[in-house]
């Protein structure tokens, strides 16, 4: 995993006093910061200051959040989490359709926050040291086309695997139902049966995969967004 010392955090927060609290949580931790106000400054930043992540409040006073993350996805790949007071299931489902990479509301915990940057970090890695993913017992070697719990082969469906790949290459993040629709499936999840189809997979993909599927540790719900791989690196 990319050392903490060798990541450069862009801390985009209209209110200063956040932007210090998390400038001095995040550099104690080693990171190295830059802080931003506006949606301005947080354009020219991710050109000049070249962050590796981005934690983004959404309610900027010059630019909303969501068209910052537009622009940013023209150009760049940058890891962005949202840090927001917007709590409500359709302001997180949209940040994270425009390109977000995670959502946390405030209050929020800089524990959870911590962990979150953990999860991207780990996808800053080289393909070629990412090619073996390892959950609790479930472990999944891309390269091979092999799934693994308690060192036993899991045999899935071509569209189960798709799911689980799709999944572990974004360990850690919550991908929403359209996002994971249109990659598996180019379909939109207002298509009829469309998105009773993917919770028939997932539910699939837990009951071969999960040690109990009726309290799954590995692939996690997101209420009315989507799913989530748990990262435990």
């Amino acid at each position: 995993m990319p050392k903490s010392q060798n990541i450069r955090i862009l801390i985009a927060d209209d209110e200063r006093s956040i932007r210090q609290f998390l400038k001095i949580s995040l550099s104690s931790s080693g990171y190295d910061i830059f802080e931003a106000a506006t949606g301005k400054e947080v354009l020219e930043g991710s050109v000049s200051f070249h962050p590796d992540v981005i934690i983004l409040d959404l309610g900027l006073p010059d630019m909303d959040g969501l068209d910052v993350i537009r622009d940013i996805r023209i150009r760049a790949k940058t890891p962005i989490i949202i840090l927001s007071v917007r709590e409500e299931v359709p302001d997180k489902v949209a940040a994270l359709d425009a390109g977000a990479d995670d959502y946390l509301t405030k209050p929020f915990s800089i524990t959870e926050l911590l962990a979150r940057l953990k999860a991207v970090m780990r996808r800053l890695l080289p393909a070629d040291q990412k090619e073996v993913y390892q959950v609790d017992k479930l472990a999944i070697d891309i390269t091979k086309r092999q799934v693994l719990v308690n060192g036993n082969p899991v045999n899935l469906t071509p569209t189960e695997y798709d799911v689980l790949k799709l999944l572990i290459l974004h360990a850690g993040r919550v991908l929403t139902h359209k996002q994971i629709l249109q990659e598996v499936w180019n379909k939109d999840e207002a298509l009829e049966g469309v998105f009773h189809l993917l919770r028939v997979t997932i539910s699939n993909l837990r009951s071969k995969i999960e040690p109990d599927p009726d309290r799954p540790v590995c692939i996690l719900t997101e209420p009315g967004i989507g799913y989530r791989l748990r990262s435990d690196k």
